[in-house]
């Protein structure tokens, strides 16, 4: 029988891994200026992830937790307690190590098995609500703030769900394979649509990721992009439900009818559909419409 991985295992991983992503990095953008961390970024990511599935926010109540908890502290090869503000502060600037450590990650790990392969991709947004009160937008124009929105976010910005309405909020931009192991990730503000987080990542599916397919829902339509990424051989793999007219536009429509395109875009919903609801649950983000536990774009876009 396989041995059930333990927390001891997990942590040796993601060591062994980010040791690997800080060599890459190393021979990449040469030796780095300024002393080195007190608290290695693998320590803490590991760190940030126990306190994560913990529920334990706060960085007071972390640094708390860590006082009763000797043995993790020992474990995070830590030679004393860190001070409650730097570990605000390093919280705070995780975000780009971990979105640069999920691409080397999968990147490194692609020709292992097939369930890490990139030749088939996915993308897709999700939406998460702000934690507290909603700000409606006419208040939002206007920069007024009613002495009874307390504790209001007002980082977040509003979009349009097609399952959960008018979300406050942020989304999650996620680049997955067909087997829901992800490959980027992307965290904005509601209101960043789909094709915006798209452009952004644009380079780097091509030029480094470099995949057959990446199938994608109605709102990544475009078909200058579609055009382009053909040129680069990778099918951007979307209903185009609105492109329909030119010749260009019936060939596209040809080959998404195909039986093996179609089947990419049905498994689209069966990877990166049950990814979000999974990444929900860990990050304690519960209710229709997801819930977050924290708020500004710098505190949210580091557990999700």
């Amino acid at each position: 029988m396989a041995k059930v991985p333990e927390l001891t295992d997990y942590v040796e991983l993601i060591i062994t891994l980010f040791g690997l992503f800080e060599q890459y990095r190393m021979n990449r953008d040469g030796e780095k200026a300024g002393r080195p961390y007190v608290y290695s970024e693998a320590s803490f990511i590991i760190f940030f992830m126990l306190m994560q599935y913990r529920r334990i926010f706060d960085s007071k109540s972390q640094w708390h937790w860590l006082h009763q908890h000797a043995d993790v502290v020992e474990m995070l090869g830590w030679q004393q307690i860190p001070h409650r503000t730097t570990i605000r502060r390093r919280y705070e600037c995780m975000y780009t190590v971990v979105q640069e450590f999920v691409l080397f990650a999968a990147q490194h790990v692609a020709d292992e098995d097939v369930l890490f392969s990139q030749k088939h991709l996915v993308e897709d947004k999700s939406l998460f609500k702000a934690l507290g009160p909603v700000w409606h937008q006419w208040m939002r124009l206007k920069q007024w703030i009613p002495a009874t929105l307390r504790k209001l976010d007002t980082a977040a910005t509003w979009c349009r769900s097609a399952y959960h309405g008018w979300v406050y909020g942020y989304g999650l931009h996620i680049t997955c394979n067909e087997d829901a192991f992800p490959v980027m990730l992307q965290v904005e503000t509601a209101s960043v649509s789909e094709s915006q987080a798209l452009n952004q990542k644009e380079e780097r599916i091509l030029n480094q990721l470099g995949p057959q397919t990446l199938a994608a829902d109605n709102a990544y339509t475009k078909a200058m992009r579609i055009r382009a990424w053909q040129k680069r051989d990778v099918l951007l793999l979307t209903p185009a439900r609105k492109w329909v007219h030119g010749r260009f536009a019936q060939r596209y429509h040809e080959l998404i009818k195909l039986p093996e395109m179609a089947a990419h875009m049905r498994r689209r919903r069966t990877s990166v559909e049950p990814l979000f609801d999974l990444i929900a649950q860990v990050i304690g983000a519960y209710g229709p419409q997801k819930q977050l536990p924290l708020q500004g774009l710098d505190k949210v876009c580091v557990p999700v």
